[in-house]
Formats: structure tokens, C-alpha cells, sequence
């Protein structure tokens, strides 16, 4: 630990408790201090001391070109340069899912929550089992990257091995940890939650391309030839996971980056948008929007900002690797942070007291040679679980993954009773390994009469 750092950075506080800290907890401040990023640091005391400057009005965005494909020979054409890519064994998945259950009130990795209708099973559990399903049909591994944070690594590599990895190959499975910052109070100092603690969190999703790098996982694609990555997080069970469709048509376009989108259901939801705004492709935040760009209608009717993303996104294996030595700008937030006082003791403050900074992976997009803007139905691919109660919430998307699974099981032929508002009336569950879609489900019920009736579990 080098104090003369600390003394030059305006740092020095952080020792103010040291003399009255044990061994053990002077050796871990230690560890923390020797971590601290300055670089970042000074960037994000710059970015502090110029909040509240605004910037000049910019040109004003433009929705970005979204592709929509029908059945047709374009869209077979991009199953099948996807389906390639898969047997080949060049598509690598990336997980993040570094965040806490507490929202839920689950102590734990969100990864672990239950969403199985029937069995409670977790979110990692059908994220697994689908690329269990790809991978046994492309005949090739599909490694799997999972981000974790300092706070969940342990309890998320104990629950894939609990779970003997859902069936996945351990050697295919590579857990990574996102980043760290301190946070800052207004005057730019770092914020001690304990005496001898530094308050930290995470860096942000854009902190995967630096962790990708920085943990070796990004060479491990490199040896095993991958070529395209796809991203998502945890909070979606319905999520298609490689869906060949969108990777072939990613690989087709030549593209850096691609991106799913769908439909908002109203003009509040907190969606980003992908926009084109002085000849380039970037992505505006739903807090960015104004009022009248969120409620603004085309002539027939339609939002003028109709499509949003939902952190659906596969990379070029190259641009990726690429931009992780970029400096992707930060990002603020103002928070009520826990600290300590004069005296050592730690206060919870009633208002916002300190600053956090993170890095959001859509800042790559202006980088981008070339985007692809993909629509998808949100009604088969995207319900996510992020509020205790109402809309996103763990009612929601099992209700809508029963959903997805009565349709399936319709277009085999199987029609379940309904309730009267029209939803299943028998609770279903489907493993993606055993059908991820109703093809496989038909060829499984031809083998496994079931009945409708009952509840559904396969």
C-alpha cells in the first residue's frame, strides 16, 4: 500500500481508523486500497465536479432501421447460416448475472430464484437446460460465460454445483466476476461503509468486456474459435437463447453488434432505445426521452419510439475483444450510501448522500461498423423478473411462461382446459432440454401421452 498515492489522490481518509483497526481488518483495507482503479477514479471525480453543467442540445434522434422477419426464404437463409455457425461450435453465451434476489426478498443470487410453475425451479436452471438443448442438437459445445459480482460468486458456483451445472459440462461452464468502484461523496472522496471498509458496487453491465478480458475467458474463446457471442441477463426465462435465426442473420449483415427489440407495451416502459442520431447508431436511455418523444404517434397510430431493447445482444467475438480496452464513458447516480462519521460510526442517511458510477454495454454501439436492429414477440421471449409484485414480476412471468408452453402444447394438437380469463386452468412446466420448442414437444408427446387436464410437468 503506497500512502503517498492516497495523500496525492485526496484519498488519505480512508486511513483516518487505522490505528484502532485488528490485523485482519488493516489487511483487508490493504487489499481494497491496493485494488482502487485511479485512472477511474479520476475520471470519476471529473465526471462529479462537472454534474449539473448541461451539454449543448444535440440533433435530435431518429428510431433506428429495425428488421422484421417473416417466414420466407430471408429468414430461412439466416436459421440456416446460424445453424452453421452453432455446429461449428462458434457461438459462445454470456450471462450476466451478478445481482442479488434482495428485491424479491431472496437472499441470494437472483439466478437461484424459482420460477418453475411446478417445481420451483431457478432462473439459471432454464437458461442452462437451453443451451443444454442447443448443444446436443448442433452436435458442439456451447460455452457458457457466467458474470457474477464480489457478492454472489460463491453462492452462484455452489449452485451450478448443487445442481451438477443443470446438465451442462463443467469444463464448458466459466464464471467470471464484474468489476468494483468505490462510490464518492460530493466532494470526490471515497466513502468508507466500516472503519476499515471501503463501500463498494458494481462497475455496471458494460464492466463485462473488461472482465471478459481481465478473467481469461475472453481467451478461452479465442482457442476455441468462437466467432459470435451472445449476451442477455438473468432476469429472463423466456429469453431464446443463440436462437439461430438471430445469430445467422447477425453473421449474414457482417454486423459488430445486433440487437433485439420489441414492441413497448406502453409509452412509460423504462426501455432503452435504439436510435440514429449524426449518422450513427447509439442507445438512448427511457430517462433520456422526453415526455413528448415517449408519447409521440406516428399517423397510423403507432409510437413514434416503438421498439425498445431488452439487453438481447450478439457480438462479434473481434469487436468485443476490441472494445474491452475502450474507455466506455460513466454513468451517475445519486444514492443513500451507509458511512462513516467523524467518530468511526456508520450512519444510514435519510437522503442521497454519495455518488455510484457504472459502464453500460450499449455505449459500444456508436463504435459499430454495422448494427442490426432485430424485432422479436415479446410474448414468447421476453418476461422478466424484477419486482416483487405487479407488472415483471415472478406471478407475470410464470403466468407467462404457462402461456408460451399452452401454445406450444397447442400446436401439437393439445389444447388445455382454460380459466375463464382464457389462462391455463393446470399449471405447466416444460425443461427446455427435453423441448425448447413445439417441434421437439411433438416428438416428445408422440412418445409421452399426456393429460391436458392435469398438471403438466415434462
Amino acid at each position: 500500500m503506497d500512502r503517498t498515492i492516497l495523500e496525492k489522490e485526496g484519498q488519505a481518509h480512508v486511513l483516518r481508523f487505522w490505528d484502532k483497526l485488528n490485523a485482519t481488518e488493516q489487511a483487508a483495507l490493504e487489499a481494497q486500497i491496493d485494488a482502487l482503479d485511479f485512472a477511474a477514479l479520476a475520471r470519476m471525480r471529473r465526471l462529479l465536479a462537472e454534474r449539473g453543467h448541461s451539454a449543448a442540445a444535440g440533433t435530435e434522434p431518429e428510431p433506428a432501421p429495425v428488421e422484421i422477419l417473416a417466414s420466407g426464404p430471408e429468414r430461412d437463409a439466416a436459421k440456416r447460416r446460424g445453424e452453421e455457425a452453432l455446429r461449428a461450435g462458434q457461438v459462445a453465451v454470456v450471462l450476466v448475472a451478478g445481482g442479488q434476489g434482495s428485491r424479491l426478498g431472496f437472499d441470494g443470487p437472483k439466478g437461484a430464484y424459482g420460477v418453475g410453475p411446478v417445481t420451483g425451479r431457478p432462473l439459471f436452471f432454464f437458461h442452462a437446460r437451453k443451451i443444454l438443448a442447443l448443444s446436443k442438437r448442433y452436435d458442439a459445445p456451447i460455452p457458457f460465460y457466467v458474470m457474477t459480482s464480489e457478492t454472489n460468486d460463491a453462492a452462484t458456483r455452489a449452485c451450478f454445483a448443487e445442481n451438477g451445472f443443470f446438465g451442462l459440462p463443467e469444463r464448458d461452464v466459466f464464471f467470471f466476476k464484474q468489476g468494483m468502484w468505490p462510490a464518492l461523496d460530493p466532494d470526490g472522496r471515497i466513502i468508507l461503509d466500516a472503519p476499515g471498509h471501503i463501500f463498494m458496487s458494481p462497475d455496471g453491465h458494460g464492466g463485462i468486456l473488461s472482465a471478459l478480458e481481465a478473467s481469461g475467458a475472453t481467451a478461452d474463446m479465442e482457442r476455441r474459435g468462437i466467432r459470435s457471442v451472445f449476451y442477455f441477463q438473468v432476469d429472463n426465462p423466456m429469453v431464446a437463447i443463440a436462437d439461430p435465426t438471430f445469430v445467422g442473420l447477425h453473421l449474414l449483415r457482417g454486423a459488430d453488434i445486433s440487437i433485439k427489440v420489441c414492441a413497448k407495451r406502453d409509452p412509460q416502459e423504462g426501455l432503452g432505445m435504439v436510435v440514429t442520431r449524426n449518422g450513427r447508431y447509439e442507445m438512448v436511455e427511457y430517462t433520456e426521452l422526453t415526455e413528448e418523444q415517449k408519447n409521440r404517434r406516428r399517423d397510423d397510430g403507432e409510437l413514434y419510439f416503438k421498439f425498445g431493447s431488452v439487453a438481447i445482444h450478439v457480438f462479434d467475438f473481434a469487436f468485443l475483444r476490441r472494445e474491452a480496452g475502450v474507455d466506455l464513458p460513466l454513468h451517475i447516480a445519486h444514492k443513500k450510501i451507509a458511512s462513516c462519521d467523524a467518530s468511526g460510526t456508520v450512519v444510514k442517511p435519510a437522503e442521497p448522500n454519495g455518488y455510484k458510477f457504472e459502464k453500460f454495454v450499449f455505449d459500444v454501439i456508436p463504435h459499430a461498423g454495422t448494427v442490426v436492429d432485430l424485432a422479436f414477440d415479446r410474448a414468447d421471449e421476453f418476461s422478466p423478473v424484477k419486482n416483487a409484485t405487479g407488472a415483471d414480476s415472478p406471478a407475470t412471468c410464470r403466468a407467462d411462461l404457462q402461456a408460451k408452453w399452452a401454445r406450444w402444447l397447442a400446436a401439437c394438437g393439445v389444447e388445455v382446459p382454460r380459466a375463464a380469463d382464457g389462462s391455463p386452468a393446470s399449471a405447466i412446466e416444460i425443461d427446455p432440454a427435453t423441448a425448447d420448442g413445439p417441434e421437439a414437444l411433438g416428438d416428445y408427446l408422440a412418445a409421452h401421452p399426456i393429460d391436458p387436464a392435469a398438471t403438466i410437468c415434462i
